[in-house]
């Protein structure tokens, strides 16, 4: 099976802090992938490197075998865990930025998903509700023909439907050969779409397989798992 994803003797150190230290990882291309830790355990990190926002203090990531760069940007499709929509444009707007900038950019997909959603095109960001504009977020997200898609925290904040609406739509607008990387508190109401799981502690992978096998083994789901290992 061959790897979207490498990391290699991976580390991150800020002037007082350790984020990242030695991570050695290898995600499969074709699978959807938690990535789970509380906070401070280096998932933002991980995330912001493999988009190039970040330069690892030591070792090395690699997005389909290429080093973070140029190229590999063209790779991935991610989504902050902060709003990133111009509060001041419309969304037709961010839909016509996103389809100029990116050349892999689906506008017939995000077309479609607007209009399940009924979202108003000609409304501006800034009018809509915080639940809305993560809608529009994700949209425009998953309307790139990515290999992988790096989500940080797409559910917090917004309420169980639109929680539903989110997971459906990850699912259903992504290509099957591509990897979808999720970093998320709420791992109960997402755990049934993992393939895989990767929980972050203090900077190190503690735990890295199969959501079925880790199931198998440990006798319980991945949240209460989780909830044992974290516990404060």
């Amino acid at each position: 099976m061959e790897n979207i994803l490498e990391c290699k003797g991976l580390s991150k150190i800020y002037k007082n802090a350790i984020a990242l230290s030695s991570v050695n990882l290898q995600v499969a291309k074709g699978r959807i992938v938690g990535l789970l830790g509380p906070n401070g355990s280096g998932k933002t990190t991980l995330i912001k490197i493999a988009n190039g926002l970040l330069t690892p203090t030591r070792g090395e990531m690699l997005i389909d075998g290429k080093p973070i760069g140029v190229e590999t940007k063209k790779l991935v499709s991610y989504l902050p865990d902060r709003n990133f929509l111009a509060q001041w444009m419309t969304v037709d707007g961010m839909i016509n930025y996103f389809a100029d900038f990116y050349s892999d950019f689906r506008r017939e997909r995000a077309d479609a998903m607007l209009e399940s959603l009924g979202i108003d095109r000609k409304r501006k960001i800034k009018t809509l509700s915080k639940g809305t504009q993560e809608k529009v977020a994700l949209i425009l997200v998953m309307s790139r023909e990515a290999e992988l898609y790096m989500l940080d925290e797409p559910i917090a904040g917004v309420d169980p439907a639109t929680r539903d609406y989110i997971l459906r739509t990850i699912i259903s607008n992504y290509n099957e050969n591509a990897t979808i990387i999720i970093s998320t508190h709420l791992i109960q109401d997402v755990e049934q779409i993992f393939d895989d799981i990767i929980f972050l502690s203090k900077g190190e992978v503690t735990l890295f397989g199969s959501v079925d096998s880790i199931r198998e083994q440990h006798g319980k789901s991945i949240d209460e798992l989780f909830r044992e290992v974290f516990k404060c």
